[in-house]
C-alpha cells in the first residue's frame, strides 16, 4: 500500500517540472496548458487547465488524489475542487526561501525527500560558485526588471533575489517584496529614468516582447541601458516560474548577462 499520492494534477508548470526532476512524473495525470518545461510533458500528459481557469469535469474524470496549484489567482479553481471532495494544495511561494521549501515539501509528499534536498543543495552550490566571482566586483550593474508593460510592473521577490545573487543590484528591491502585482506598479515611469539602470531585463508574463516598446518610451533614451543597448528579454517560463527553472536556468542567464556587461 502506498501512502503517497498516486494521481497528481499540476495546475502550474513548476510542479510538473519538479516532479519530472524528482523522477516522479508517472504520478502526474494532468497539467496546465502553459507548461513548456519539460518539453515531453505536453506530449505525455493531458492538459486540464489554463492559469485562472480549469476544466473541472475533466479533472474530476481523471480521479486525482491531489491537485497542486499556485497563488491566490487559482483560489476559485481550488474552491470548486474542494467542494467536490478533492484534496488541493495551493502554494504561495514568492521568495527563494519559499521556493526551496516548496521543493522539499513536494519531494516529501511523493517520497523523494532526499532527492529534493539534493536539488536545493545543488542550487546553493551554484550560488556559492557565482559568489566567488561577484565578490570581486567593486561596482555591480544596476538592474531594472519589468514584469509587465501596461501598467508598468517591476519584478517579484524571487526575481529580485536572483538578480542580487547573480551579481546585480535591483533598483526596485524594496518594492519586490509586495507579492501582489498591483502593489509593484511603477506609477511614474520617469522614476526609472532617474534611477539610471545599466541593464533592463524584460519578461512580460507570456506576452510577446517588443523591444521598441521599451526604447521608444518618452525620454527613456536618456537611460544608460538603452544608450548602450543593454535591453534583454528572459522568457517568462524561466524567470517567472517559482520553481526549478528560475533557480537554475534563470540564475544562469542573469549571471551570464551581468558578466558580459562587466567584461
Amino acid at each position: 500500500m502506498s501512502y503517497y499520492p498516486e494521481r497528481i494534477i499540476c495546475l502550474t508548470e513548476e510542479t510538473t517540472e519538479l516532479l519530472y526532476l524528482l523522477g516522479q512524473e508517472d504520478r502526474i495525470v494532468g497539467i496546465s496548458g502553459f507548461t513548456k518545461r519539460p518539453k515531453q510533458a505536453r506530449q505525455e500528459k493531458p492538459i486540464v487547465s489554463a492559469f485562472v481557469d480549469a476544466n473541472i469535469e475533466k479533472i474530476l474524470n481523471l480521479k486525482p488524489d491531489l491537485v497542486v496549484g499556485f497563488s491566490d489567482i487559482q483560489s476559485d479553481i481550488a474552491k470548486q475542487l474542494i467542494q467536490k471532495g478533492i484534496n488541493v494544495w495551493i502554494n504561495n511561494q514568492r521568495s527563494i526561501a519559499e521556493i526551496k521549501s516548496f521543493i522539499v515539501q513536494m519531494g516529501s509528499l511523493v517520497g523523494s525527500y532526499d532527492e529534493s534536498i539534493a536539488l536545493v543543495e545543488k542550487f546553493d552550490s551554484k550560488v556559492a560558485k557565482i559568489k566567488k566571482t561577484t565578490d570581486h566586483w567593486l561596482k555591480k550593474p544596476r538592474i531594472y526588471f519589468e514584469e509587465w508593460d501596461d501598467p508598468i510592473i517591476s519584478g517579484i521577490a524571487w526575481v529580485s533575489e536572483l538578480i542580487e545573487l547573480a551579481g546585480g543590484e535591483d533598483i526596485f528591491k524594496k518594492q519586490s517584496h509586495n507579492s501582489l502585482a498591483k502593489d509593484r506598479i511603477i506609477s511614474n515611469p520617469k522614476t526609472i529614468i532617474e534611477l539610471q539602470p545599466d541593464i533592463i531585463l524584460v519578461s512580460w508574463c507570456g506576452k510577446k516582447f517588443k523591444k521598441d516598446k521599451i526604447t521608444s518610451r518618452e525620454e527613456w533614451d536618456k537611460i544608460n541601458a538603452i544608450k548602450n543597448d543593454y535591453v534583454f528579454e528572459i522568457k517568462s517560463e524561466i524567470i517567472l516560474q517559482p520553481g526549478p527553472a528560475s533557480l537554475f536556468d534563470g540564475l544562469d542567464i542573469l549571471h551570464k548577462t551581468f558578466v558580459k556587461y562587466k567584461s
